[in-house]
């Protein structure tokens, strides 16, 4: 599988965190080391397909011979190419899952160990190979990443997640990538990732944060109080609240990792994903950013009137 970009244990209840074996999490760096550029595992592509590792082989005679391939639209190829990149491939990365099963008391909220590092390892998985991908091309980073999960009729605890992204390189040789040396990562868009770089940041990594929860019933006698009342419900706000921060903070220790600055377009998704109405994920993602090396002056903004026919 390669490095894994970051510890997915990271994302555990303490109480778990010593119960996953390497297996489990894939092959970590040593501690305070990381690979450099262009040095994954030689063996990290192994558990592509024979049509994949094809494809990577053509994108990179390609690339040599100045084609690529991209998911930009034309308005964020022009931007990204002004900012001093140059698009190489379309990288993916995937990862078909099988979400074990964890119980809880019903009238019980509590956050779901299990289900929670499933859908990180999942996520992290996809996102590895798409970075492995990217590396094969000689990027400095992927823009524009997406993660998509996907459901098939094979099995209602089966699940694809997929990352993808267009690969992107500086074309004075400028080395963008991350402190860790691997290639940034961003879910920004073409004109987003232009603008930071103009206001002096850099993207350094798409981090993530998640917390699977169960938020406990309501007993019947208690519903049957509350009946006809207008109030607030303590208890659906507590566990909404406690499962929201999880989430954000292991956003944050990802960018603390990356020694990043700050996180520009953070959101948090909230998806039941067939679990039932009580079982909700609480996904928080974003892009981190550092301060460029270069001291950049901002420019004021313009006033623009929009000449098209509002009517």
């Amino acid at each position: 599988m390669g490095f894994l970009k970051r510890d997915p244990s990271q994302q555990q209840p303490q109480d778990e965190q010593e119960s996953d074996s390497e297996d489990e999490q894939g092959a970590l760096a040593p501690a305070g080391q990381a690979p450099a550029a262009g040095s994954y595992d030689a063996a990290s592509l192994a558990d592509v397909p024979e049509a994949g590792r094809a494809r990577m082989e053509r994108m990179k005679r390609a690339a040599q011979a100045g084609f690529f391939t991209s998911d930009l639209s034309a308005n964020e190829h022009l931007l990204v190419r002004h900012a001093g990149f140059e698009p190489l491939g379309l990288v993916l990365g995937s990862s078909i899952y099988h979400i074990g099963y964890q119980q809880s008391m019903w009238n019980q909220s509590q956050e779901m160990g299990v289900l929670t590092q499933a859908m990180y390892h999942a996520r992290e998985l996809a996102m590895t190979r798409m970075e492995e991908e990217a590396d094969q091309l000689g990027a400095d980073g992927v823009v524009g990443v997406r993660l998509e999960i996907g459901r098939y009729e094979w099995g209602a605890d089966l699940a694809e997640f997929v990352a993808i992204g267009t690969a992107v390189r500086h074309r004075e040789g400028k080395l963008h990538r991350a402190p860790n040396g691997r290639p940034f990562t961003s879910d920004l868009s073409g004109q987003d990732f232009a603008t930071m770089l103009r206001t002096g940041y850099r993207p350094v990594g798409l981090v993530m944060g998640n917390c699977v929860y169960h938020v406990a019933h309501q007993g019947m006698r208690q519903a049957w109080k509350q009946l006809g009342r207008n109030q607030e419900m303590p208890n659906f706000t507590q566990a909404l609240y406690e499962a929201r921060e999880l989430a954000q903070e292991r956003m944050q220790n990802e960018a603390e990792e990356l020694q990043a600055r700050g996180i520009v377009g953070a959101q948090i998704v909230e998806r039941s994903h067939g679990w039932g109405s009580h079982v909700i994920e609480f996904f928080a993602i974003g892009t981190a950013v550092v301060v460029a090396e270069d001291e950049v002056a901002i420019q004021e903004p313009a006033l623009v009137v929009p000449l098209s026919d509002s009517r």
